[in-house]
């Protein structure tokens, strides 16, 4: 018999707190520390100002979890790739620790900049264990890998975990193409 406890993780995790965001304004994002920025950025996105009219894509993480290396940051690398040269997409990647703070460190988000060549977008660190992540308060996230599409607008269009490329990739295009 399953525990209590258990029963409780699965229904809440099944239950409908995701999509809290859709079709809302998208918050700011609220980083306790930038740990690497593109070339000549002094300071992280601010996304009503900085990135105003454009397609973002956000991407949260933590840096042991097994879904955001399996699934996530590849397709952040292939959406990356695919969009490159439109000025249209914006891209940014937090680790948002809420566990494991001892491994889910700066450090550690630095060496995930290096491994997936995440040099050219803005990667920050949310959360420690005195101050818990208002990234992940903010975006109302459930977890690690979590993705947040916001259109041009500045309106969350997806939410949610395990974003596959294919859809991303069509998603974002649909979002490109269409300008209401």
């Amino acid at each position: 018999m399953k525990s209590p406890l258990f029963l409780l993780c699965f229904l809440v995790f099944l239950s409908p707190l995701g999509a809290q965001l859709i079709k809302k304004p998208a918050p700011e994002l609220k980083v306790d520390q930038w740990v690497s920025l593109p070339k000549g950025q002094k300071d992280g996105p601010n996304l009503q100002k900085d990135w105003k009219g454009k397609v973002i894509y956000l991407y949260f993480f933590q840096s042991w979890c097994p879904g955001c290396h399996s699934s996530g940051f590849p397709t952040l690398q292939a959406l990356k790739k695919e969009f490159a040269d439109d000025p249209g997409v914006e891209f940014a990647a937090v680790q948002t620790v809420f566990e494991g703070f001892s491994t889910n460190t700066v450090a550690a988000a630095k060496r995930i900049v290096a491994r997936y060549k995440l040099q050219d977008i803005p990667v920050g660190q949310s959360g420690t264990p005195e101050k818990r992540s208002a990234v992940m308060r903010d975006f109302k996230t459930r977890g690690t890998p979590w993705t947040v599409v916001i259109d041009q607008k500045g309106k969350v269009v997806f939410e949610g975990f395990h974003l596959k490329p294919e859809p991303a990739k069509k998603l974002l295009m649909s979002l490109l193409t269409t300008q209401e």
